[in-house]
């Protein structure tokens, strides 16, 4: 099998992309159903990503309104690579860069996986860039600058199976931002890990939704915001600045055909009409909770949410049954063990006392302070949260 011919810099609107969305580890399930819902085929889940295929526009849409990934790469190139000197050879042959990559413009490549003679995954991206640099001094005689911060072009290489996968990165800065979140907690959940635990929890705003231990609010906005059609790509400074928006096949007239589409959707009750059931949240600490307005205030949600101040052992459920969601201190980064495990202990009461019939979701990074709550999951859906290994466990309230 030979090196892929130079791809066609400029494939049109209707062509098919192969895009990869990287999601936070255990949200690859919902991730893919977002995928597919807002037009992509082809699939695949993967270890913390998600491969599919999309047309241009859709690409466009999927920036504009996926809630759970990072970023998603946009597939360059893909050849047979099981040495250094093949790889050096793909990166120069498999794609048109003369258009994408002049002089003039920054560039920085990240990789992972591996291949023979190719292990380490700072020599393989130092392997990119020399075949780049290489290229253009033959080329032009200079070559690019490399920044490893904020540059033009964002390269992506992945190794394995006997390939070289390159990818380039549409999003710049990470999706999960959405610029509504200036103020935080000490330990605040990532708003599309928050977004995704919502997705797994199945509320969809028909029913109360309530946080006992709201912090900054993330869960809370990141719902209210699903509900309402608020999509993560229109922050409250118009729409996010993208890396895509620099390449040399994009398309103005699509972009503002899927943001005039992705602004359409805002709206002031549920897809279907009817009225979005209560949210409400409880905070401690004055500090806090004046945090979680101002979020919630800069994410164009506040109305509906109800944000008050008070200690978990009193909270009041509204009319239910509902849905509760809640990220307590796990005790790896706020609080100590024996105040966690009386809080976790009062929680659980709490909500055996005056929560029948709803459903409790937790996130928990500590299965010690857990066991505290003296309740038995019915669900344990594995996630990651900043590094930490979490469950994200389904309490049935009888």
């Amino acid at each position: 099998m030979g090196i892929t011919e130079p791809i066609q810099a400029t494939p049109g609107a209707a062509a098919r992309l192969q895009a990869i969305a990287v999601v936070p580890p255990g949200l690859e399930a919902p991730a893919a159903a977002e995928l597919a819902e807002l037009g992509a085929s082809a699939i695949r889940p993967l270890q913390r990503a998600v491969a599919c295929e999309i047309d241009l526009a859709g690409y466009y849409r999927l920036h504009l309104q996926a809630r759970l990934p990072f970023r998603i790469l946009r597939q360059l190139a893909q050849f047979p690579c099981s040495n250094r000197d093949q790889l050096y050879q793909g990166v120069q042959r498999a794609f048109d860069w003369r258009s994408w990559l002049p002089p003039a413009c920054s560039f920085r490549v990240d990789a992972s996986g591996s291949a023979p003679g190719l292990n380490h995954s700072h020599y393989s991206a130092l392997q990119v860039k020399n075949a780049l640099v290489d290229w253009q001094r033959q080329q032009w005689g200079s070559r690019s600058s490399i920044d490893l911060d904020n540059p033009d072009l964002a390269l992506h290489l992945h190794l394995g199976g006997g390939l070289a996968s390159l990818s380039v990165d549409g999003s710049g800065a990470s999706l999960h931002r959405r610029g509504y979140r200036p103020a935080m907690g000490l330990a605040p959940l990532k708003e599309n890990l928050a977004a995704g635990l919502i997705a797994l929890s199945g509320w969809d705003g028909s029913r109360p939704l309530a946080d006992p231990l709201c912090g900054s609010g993330t869960l809370l906005i990141e719902a209210a915001r699903r509900a309402l059609g608020r999509v993560p790509g229109l922050g409250p400074d118009g729409p996010r600045d993208l890396a895509l928006q620099r390449w040399p096949d994009f398309d103005a007239a699509l972009w503002q055909q899927e943001l005039a589409a992705a602004r359409a959707l805002a709206r002031d009750q549920r897809a279907d009409g009817s009225r979005l059931a209560a949210i409400v949240g409880l905070e401690q600490d004055p500090d806090v909770l004046a945090q979680a307005r101002s979020n919630a205030a800069a994410a164009g949600v506040s109305p509906w949410l109800q944000l008050q101040q008070g200690d978990c052992r009193t909270f009041l459920p509204p009319e239910g049954p509902g849905v509760l969601v809640c990220n307590p201190p796990y005790g790896v980064r706020i609080g100590e063990q024996e105040e966690l495990e009386a809080l976790y202990a009062d929680l659980g009461a709490m909500v055996k006392e005056r929560c029948s019939g709803w459903q409790l979701w937790l996130l928990s990074g500590n299965p010690e302070l857990t066991g505290a709550l003296r309740m038995k999951a019915s669900r344990r859906i594995p996630v990651s949260n900043g590094g930490i290994d979490c469950r994200w466990l389904l309490y049935e309230i009888r």
